[in-house]
């Protein structure tokens, strides 16, 4: 066994989630990459991460708001790999809308994977951490789940809200050896976050970053690598935003 740390990222197949998987495995964890649908994606990340960077790599489908899955994919880590060592709550759906169009399914939906989803796996890998006496639980929110408001996607917003509120509770439940805490990125310019809309939302919302620009998925992978590291051990129970100075996110 080698004694590299686990990494399980949920949603892991693209977007934010591939950035983090790129850059611990670069840095020496071993990664589990979890997905829901993206299989070509997820295999080939996993291949590029082997070859890459030589770490263990497993590629594990699991639908995280669905309890028996998430069980059945942790057990496969711990055959395979060990224990999870750091869980990176990444799996979002956003199925922005607009308002007169929204359904209380899609409402449900939402919440399911990106809060129950959350919760299902930080309780999955949880006792297992407190077993060796270490943890990491990052909870990927928004800035969209603080004051930054969006009425087409008001159920992601209220979904990243109430993530930051379940980061508080388990690092009080987790205490004192998982240490739980939360980024909120703003705009990140990933394959998919940029799509669908007009050029002139764009610009105006680029004008309202301090920083002229939007993020590099890179950026927050950065953030997870030093929130993880022993470097950020007194860091707990805190939401960290990464969002190039958002006006009216602050």
């Amino acid at each position: 066994m080698s004694m590299n740390k686990v990494v399980l990222i949920t949603g892991g197949a693209k977007g934010i989630g591939k950035a983090i998987a790129l850059e611990l495995a670069k840095s020496g964890y071993d990664i589990v990459i979890n997905y829901q649908s993206s299989l070509s994606q997820a295999l080939a990340l996993q291949s590029a991460i082997v070859n890459t960077y030589g770490v263990r790599c497993l590629a594990i489908q699991a639908d995280v708001s669905k309890e028996d899955e998430v069980d059945e994919m942790v057990n496969e880590i711990e055959d395979k790999l060990g224990c999870v060592d750091i869980l990176i709550n990444n799996a979002a759906i956003d199925l922005s809308n607009l308002y007169h169009l929204k359904t209380a399914d899609e409402f449900r939906k939402t919440f399911d994977v990106n809060v129950v989803g959350a919760y299902n796996c930080a309780d999955r890998v949880y006792r297992g951490m407190l077993e060796k006496e270490f943890g990491r639980i990052i909870n990927i929110s928004s800035t969209n789940g603080i004051n930054t408001y969006y009425p087409m996607c008001l159920d992601y917003d209220a979904s990243k809200a109430a993530l930051i509120s379940l980061t508080h509770n388990l690092a009080v439940q987790y205490a004192p050896y998982v240490n739980v805490n939360a980024i909120a990125p703003g705009f990140i310019g990933t394959e998919s976050e940029l799509d669908g809309y007009d050029e002139e939302f764009l610009k105006e919302e680029q004008e309202k970053i301090l920083v002229q620009r939007y993020g590099d998925p890179k950026e927050v992978a950065y953030l997870v690598k030093f929130l993880i590291s022993d470097q950020a051990n007194y860091i707990n129970n805190t939401v960290i935003r990464i969002d190039g100075g958002q006006m009216g996110s602050h």
